[in-house]
């Protein structure tokens, strides 16, 4: 992707600080694992629990902020509006088959902690440039 794709500055990162916002309008940041990918357009997947507080901000409105940041969620680009949602079917498949490949094998080996001890359903966002919606 290049920057007049609108998520240039993602390539070759290994995380994003995600900011969803509360009802109150206070801002609430998460670093997590993502991949590029299109549909449409530029698009960024990312995958969550689907009770996650990010997952029900993003349902409530999918007004969200993203950065390139560590894995500890320290910010080390700029700011970018956009828009979430979560989706489903042939989307999301392609969000997870994405992620996957990107982070393998931790990928894998969170996978199989998730079927062995927890059963939390996940979803996929997919993450738009706010001048593409």
């Amino acid at each position: 992707m290049d920057e007049a794709a609108g998520f240039g500055e993602f390539d070759g990162a290994r995380y994003l600080n995600l900011e969803s916002f509360r009802r109150n309008g206070q801002g609430v940041r998460t670093p997590v694992w993502f991949a590029a990918g299109v549909d449409g357009g530029p698009v960024l997947y990312v995958y969550t629990i689907a009770d996650s507080g990010k997952a029900k901000r993003i349902r409530r409105s999918g007004a969200v902020r993203i950065a390139v940041c560590d894995a500890r969620g320290n910010v080390t680009g700029r700011w970018i509006d956009a828009r979430a949602a979560i989706v489903v079917g042939e989307a999301a498949a392609r969000g997870m088959r994405l992620i996957n490949r990107k982070y393998r094998p931790w990928k894998q080996v969170l996978d199989l902690t998730v079927m062995l001890f927890v059963r939390h359903r996940r979803v996929v966002l997919a993450i738009r440039p706010a001048a593409w919606v």
